[in-house]
């Protein structure tokens, strides 16, 4: 069981996007600008300081995913924990965190550099039509109609 439950703490994070039909993500991306893009309503001067951050973030977090995913594959490898040693285990776990950590820095620093840049309503749409659009991934994967 003890086994069972550090294999789910070091999986379910990357197993999120592994169900369900998938687009690429050039299709992904597409679809999360023109939904971003209808959500936030920017004017023109808005839209000129929001999207290079935007994507300056977007490739930060993307680079973070792909070298977390880099270093999942040899784990996927394993087939049991019961295959690795106590330090291994623990070097595991305390690597994801340090991803999260990561992770967490490059919203941070994004979060700083959005609210410096553009009106704070406007960050607050952003960050609120960015939980909306995994909603509506989730219920697309789901089988369900997208909700506007």
């Amino acid at each position: 069981m003890k086994n069972l439950i550090i294999a789910l703490f070091i999986l379910l994070p990357g197993l999120a996007f592994a169900q369900g039909p998938r687009m690429d993500d050039e299709k992904m991306e597409a679809y999360k600008v023109t939904w971003l893009t209808t959500k936030l309503d920017l004017s023109a001067d808005e839209a000129k300081t929001f999207w290079p951050i935007y994507n300056d973030f977007t490739r930060e977090q993307n680079a973070l995913r792909k070298e977390r995913m880099q270093k999942m594959i040899s784990f996927r490898k394993i087939k049991e924990i019961d295959d690795l040693t106590d330090v291994q285990i623990q070097a595991l776990i305390v690597n994801d965190f340090d991803f999260k950590q990561r992770e967490l820095n490059i919203e941070k620093k994004y979060y700083n550099k959005f609210k410096s840049n553009l009106p704070i309503k406007i960050v607050g749409k952003f960050y609120r039509a960015q939980e909306a659009f995994k909603k509506e991934l989730l219920n697309r994967y789901r089988g369900g109609q997208p909700k506007q």
